[in-house]
């Protein structure tokens, strides 16, 4: 049975978002996979505990033939299918195990006498991971990096938007990246998280890019861990400074932070699940900042939102949030920021109001285009 050979494919295969039948089990692939994977695992969670605890107390042809048995007849014909069916959807995915060993060869070998022939993954899973490792860590080390920064609320998101450069971690994390960034739907594995980016540069870098803008960002995105040499590769870039006065950073978080995020819940959940969920989600992350906020200053910032949500409730009016948003941004990020921003202050390259920082990075971007051109 064929087997993909190594590097040069498995760029290939994320190039061209080549489709994958992951046939590990369930609680791997929860674990981290890949994009344009389907998981069709050959043994469920249950089966492949089985057959791991055979191998240990009998050996290797003892927990083969255990799996033959639990796979076989039935299950096996109806997992036959399964693999047939996704294959008339997608006839040139590639199948992949953990190592690209027994499990794969199996699946190929029963596809084979079912009339079907597709290759797999040689190394798998742990080749494919390795690669993307691999990229992800070469591309923090090799290319230039530039950090765009500012007070909470400034929308820097939003800038990212308009930058030809910019690589939106926070989108890759599906966290918006501070105490009350957490978006309904959860965020991805970290393995996932990881392979998101590395494949995204590995794509970009394909098409000539080397410098990128990213987000001020701590080495936590909610639960999402930046890969260390990227975070590191971050702690020493150069800065942008976006400047934007607080009314409008208050504003910005109003709608980001209340009115958008309300919308999610509601479009998520519905309004009978949803507003609960949503107004408990605030105050939940209200209260996670008590600890550095005091006992006084939580009960206050904590009155203001509760009497917020209150009116939004009862009207749909979110204009009251701006008191309490106002608040802890004087009390608590805006003295925390300036702090922050004062030991990186030698790093600062470029500052500016929302436009000015956009025409900066236009111009860096058209620089850079001009001299890797083949024509200079």
């Amino acid at each position: 049975m064929s087997a993909l050979p190594l590097e040069t494919n498995l760029a290939r295969i994320f190039l061209e978002d080549v489709p994958l039948i992951d046939l590990r089990a369930p609680i791997e692939f929860n674990e981290g996979a890949f994009p344009n994977t389907v998981s069709l695992p050959l043994m469920t969670d249950e089966e492949r505990a089985q057959v791991g605890t055979c191998y240990k107390q009998q050996g290797q042809a003892a927990a083969i033939e255990l799996g033959h048995k639990l796979v076989g007849g039935a299950v096996r014909a109806a997992r036959i299918e399964g693999w047939l069916a996704q294959l008339r959807q997608q006839p040139d995915a590639l199948l992949y195990c953990f190592r690209g060993g027994l499990r794969s060869q199996t699946v190929q070998q029963w596809l084979a006498e079912a009339g079907v022939t597709r290759p797999r993954v040689d190394g798998g899973y742990k080749e494919l991971r390795r690669f993307l490792i691999d990229t992800q860590a070469s591309a923090s080390t090799e290319c230039r990096w530039t950090v765009l920064t500012g007070m909470t609320g400034s929308g820097k998101t939003h800038m990212l938007g308009r930058i030809a450069q910019a690589v939106d971690l926070e989108g890759h994390a599906h966290h918006r990246g501070s105490s009350f960034g957490q978006l309904p739907g959860g965020q991805p594995s970290n393995i996932n998280f990881e392979n998101r980016i590395a494949i995204e540069l590995l794509k970009r870098r394909h098409r000539g890019e080397t410098h990128f803008v990213v987000e001020d960002e701590s080495r936590l995105i909610g639960r999402c861990a930046l890969p260390l040499n990227l975070y590191e590769a971050m702690c020493q870039a150069p800065l942008v400074v976006v400047e934007v006065s607080q009314d409008e950073r208050a504003e910005q978080i109003r709608i980001d932070y209340v009115q958008d995020l309300w919308q999610r819940y509601l479009a998520m959940y519905g309004q009978e699940a949803g507003w609960p969920l949503f107004a408990g989600y605030l105050t939940d992350a209200m209260a996670r900042l008590k600890r550095r906020l005091g006992d006084k200053d939580h009960r206050e910032l904590d009155g203001l939102l509760q009497a917020a949500l209150t009116e939004q409730a009862e009207s749909g009016e979110t204009a009251l949030h701006l008191a309490w948003i106002r608040l802890l941004l004087t009390r608590y990020y805006d003295p925390m920021y300036r702090y922050q921003l004062d030991n990186k202050r030698e790093r600062i390259r470029f500052r500016g109001d929302k436009e000015a920082c956009l025409a900066f990075f236009a111009e860096q971007h058209a620089l850079q285009t001009h001299q890797e051109s083949p024509t200079c």
